[in-house]
C-alpha cells in the first residue's frame, strides 16, 4: 500500500503524518518536495531512531502547502497537538527565568516564567541562570531603588515606605521624573552596565563604615561581592548591546547536540544544551531553532546559526535577523558554541547510550516477560490518603521506556473513606472511560501499586469498558519494598531478579508515581489544613480564601510571609489577626 501511496504523493512543499499499526501517529515532518521525502524513508538502509521509526510506519498523510513557512507552522502545531513520540526536539527542554520591569505608572519588578512569544517584551530582561540569581537581582534593585513593591494600592503607606524602600505611591502623587530617572539606572542594570549601581553602593557601604554601623556595611559588602562576581563573571565576546542567540551544534553517532548562548549585551549571560538522536539530519537544526522561540524564550534581535541551517526560512518564521558569520568575532562565537556542542556530546554519549541502552532492554524483557505484542506506553497508578480523608491518586506514563511528564495527571477522589478498592475503581473508571470519550491513547499496560484486591477491581473496570489492556501490580515483601510482579489470568506470581534491568525498571516506575501521589496529597493536605486556618479567623472569605489558597498553597509558605505582604489581600486587622494566629502554631 506504501508504495502505491508514495507514486501518487506530488513534488511540493508540505507536511507528512507516520502512523503506526494502531492508526497512531507517530511523527510529524515536513519537505521541501514531499515526494523525495518520504520516498526516502522506504529506500536504502537506517540506522538508530530512523530505523526503529520506518520499523513502525505502516501508513501516513500528507497536507501539501503553499510555501515552506507554512510547511514549518503546520508542523510545528501539529506536534504540539498531537506530540507524536518520535517528535522530541523539544520535550522535556529547560524554561529560564526572566525579569520583568512592568509598564505600569508605577512599575515593579517581576520574576516570570511563562512567556508569550507573540506579546510585547519590551520591559524584560534575561535569561537568568536560575530563579535564585533572579530573585537576588530584583532583592538587589528593590533595596536600592525605592519601586512599589505591593501589587494593589493600599490606603495607606506601607512598611517599605517607613524602611526607605518605597515613595509611598499610595499616599501621595507620583513623581514622573523620579520614576523615569529609577527606570533609567534599572534599565541600565539589567543590559549588563552594573557601574551605576556599583558605585552607589561603595558609597552608601563607606557612609555606614564612617558611621560605625559594621552589620549594614557587611551586607553591602555582600551585595557588591555579589555584582563583581556572579554578574560581571561572564566574558566579554561582543563589542555589541544587540540581544543575540547563538546556535552551534555537532553531529556524530546518530545524535545532534545544541548549544544556545544566550548574548546580553555582549556578554554570554546563560547557555542552554540539548542532545537529540537523529530523525531528520536534514532539517533538524532548523526545525529546532523554529520551535525553541514557542517554549518561553524571548526572541533576540538577532541569531546566529551554522551554514546548514535555512536561514530565509527562519528569518520569514521569526521576523528576526538570522546570520551565519563566516568570519571575525562573530565567527569565533559561533564557532565556541560549535565546539561547546561538541565536548558536550563527547562527555555524555557513552552515559546516554547506557541509560538507553538499559531501558530499552528493560521495556523489551518486560514485554516478553508478559508475552505483549508491543509495549510502547505504560500507564502506572498509585493512590494515597489520611485515614481516610484528603484521598488523591497519581497517573504517571512511561512512554518506550521514558517518563513522559506531559502525560503525568492527578486526581482528587470523591470517595471519602478509608477503601483502597473504591479509590482503585473510582480512578481507574475515571480515567478509561474518559479515554473512550476523548478517544485518547490507550496504554498498552496499566501497572496498579497494589495487591490481588486493588488488580481484580482494575481489571473488573477495565472489562466494564470493553477495554482490552493488561493489568498488573507490584507486590512488596514484608519490608515493603517490591519483590515481584502480579500478572496474568489466573493471577501469577512472577518473581523478578533485584539485580536485573527489569526489577530496576519496575522500581523506578513504582517511584515515580508514589513521589508524585505524595507530592499531590501533601499539597491537598496542606490546603485542607490552611481551609480550617482560615475557619477560624473573621473577615476571610470565599474570595479572600482562594486567593490565599492560590499564591501560598501550604502553611509553612503562609507562615514565612510579612504582615505587610498579607495587606495585599486582606485587610489591615484581618492581615494581624491572621499573622498573630500562625506564629502560635
Amino acid at each position: 500500500m506504501i508504495k502505491e501511496k508514495l507514486k501518487l504523493v506530488p513534488e511540493k512543499p508540505g507536511c507528512y503524518l507516520m502512523k503506526n499499526k494502531d492508526n497512531q501517529i507517530i511523527y510529524v515532518g515536513k519537505a521541501k518536495n514531499l515526494k523525495n521525502r518520504l520516498s526516502s524513508y522506504f529506500r536504502g538502509t537506517h540506522t538508530g531512531k530512523t530505523a526503529k521509526l520506518v520499523s513502525e510506519i505502516v501508513d501516513f498523510e500528507y497536507t501539501v502547502v503553499s510555501s515552506e513557512k507554512e510547511s514549518l507552522i503546520l508542523e510545528i502545531n501539529l506536534i504540539k497537538e498531537k506530540d507524536p513520540k518520535y517528535n522530541i526536539l523539544l520535550r522535556d527542554d529547560k524554561s529560564y527565568p526572566y525579569i520583568e520591569l512592568t509598564e505600569e505608572a508605577v512599575p515593579r519588578l517581576l520574576i516570570i516564567r511563562n512567556l508569550n512569544r507573540k506579546k510585547h517584551h519590551s520591559g524584560i530582561y534575561g535569561p537568568f541562570p536560575n530563579v535564585t540569581a533572579a530573585r537576588t537581582t530584583v532583592n538587589l534593585l528593590n533595596r536600592i531603588y525605592p519601586l512599589r513593591k505591593c501589587r494593589v494600592f493600599e490606603k495607606k503607606p506601607c512598611l517599605y515606605y517607613h524602611i526607605g524602600e518605597c515613595l509611598g505611591y499610595c499616599s501621595k502623587d507620583v513623581d514622573k521624573e523620579e520614576i523615569k530617572k529609577m527606570k533609567i539606572d534599572i534599565v541600565r542594570f539589567l543590559k549588563g552596565d552594573h557601574s551605576l549601581i556599583t558605585k552607589k553602593i561603595q558609597e552608601e557601604m563607606m557612609a555606614e563604615s564612617d558611621k560605625m554601623n559594621y552589620e549594614a556595611a557587611r551586607e553591602l559588602k555582600e551585595l557588591l561581592d555579589y555584582i563583581t562576581i556572579t554578574l560581571d563573571k561572564q566574558k566579554v565576546e561582543l563589542n555589541t548591546d544587540v540581544d543575540t542567540d547563538v546556535f552551534g551544534y555537532h553531529i556524530d553517532r546518530g545524535y545532534l547536540s545544541i548549544q544556545v548562548f544566550f548574548i546580553r549585551s555582549g556578554k554570554i549571560i546563560e547557555r542552554h544544551s540539548k542532545i537529540i538522536p537523529i530523525i531528520d539530519e536534514e532539517d533538524g537544526l532548523t526545525n529546532y531553532i523554529a520551535a525553541f522561540y514557542e517554549k518561553n524564550f524571548i526572541l533576540p534581535k538577532e541569531i546566529f546559526v551554522p551554514s546548514n541551517v535555512d536561514i530565509k526560512l527562519l528569518e520569514d518564521f521569526l521576523n528576526i535577523k538570522v546570520i551565519n558569520p563566516i568570519k571575525g568575532k562573530k565567527h569565533e562565537v559561533l564557532e565556541m558554541a560549535n565546539k561547546n556542542a561538541k565536548i558536550t556530546l563527547d562527555n555524555e554519549y557513552e552515559l546516554i547510550i547506557k541509560d538507553e541502552s538499559r531501558t530499552v532492554q528493560a521495556n523489551n524483557e518486560l514485554k516478553e516477560i508478559l508475552n505483549l505484542s508491543k509495549l510502547d506506553r505504560i500507564e502506572i497508578f498509585d493512590n494515597s490518603h489520611l485515614f481516610g480523608t484528603f484521598n488523591v491518586s497519581g497517573m504517571v506514563v512511561f512512554t518506550d521506556g521514558l517518563p513522559n511528564k506531559n502525560e503525568y495527571r492527578k486526581y482528587k477522589l470523591i470517595i471519602d473513606s478509608n477503601d483502597e478498592y473504591a479509590m482503585m475503581r473510582e480512578v481507574i473508571y475515571r480515567r478509561y472511560f474518559r479515554v473512550l470519550r476523548d478517544n485518547l491513547d490507550v496504554p498498552d499496560l496499566i501497572i496498579v501499586d497494589g495487591g490481588v484486591g486493588q488488580i481484580n477491581i482494575a481489571k473488573e473496570v477495565i472489562d466494564s469498558l470493553n477495554l482490552n489492556i493488561m493489568v498488573v501490580g507490584l507486590k512488596k515483601d514484608n519490608r515493603h519494598a517490591t519483590s515481584s510482579l502480579l500478572a496474568f489470568s489466573p493471577l501469577e506470581e512472577i518473581k523478578i531478579d533485584k539485580k536485573s534491568n527489569v526489577f530496576y525498571y519496575l522500581e523506578r516506575m513504582q517511584n515515580e508515581v508514589h513521589n508524585f501521589t505524595i507530592s499531590y496529597h501533601k499539597q491537598i493536605r496542606s490546603k485542607g489544613s490552611l481551609e480550617s486556618i482560615f475557619d477560624n479567623i473573621d473577615g476571610i472569605g470565599n474570595v479572600r480564601r482562594k486567593e490565599l489558597l492560590k499564591k501560598y498553597k501550604s502553611i509553612n509558605k503562609l507562615k514565612e510571609v510579612s504582615v505587610e505582604e498579607l495587606k495585599e489581600i486582606l485587610p489591615d486587622v484581618v492581615a494581624i489577626n491572621l499573622k498573630n494566629y500562625l506564629e502560635k502554631l
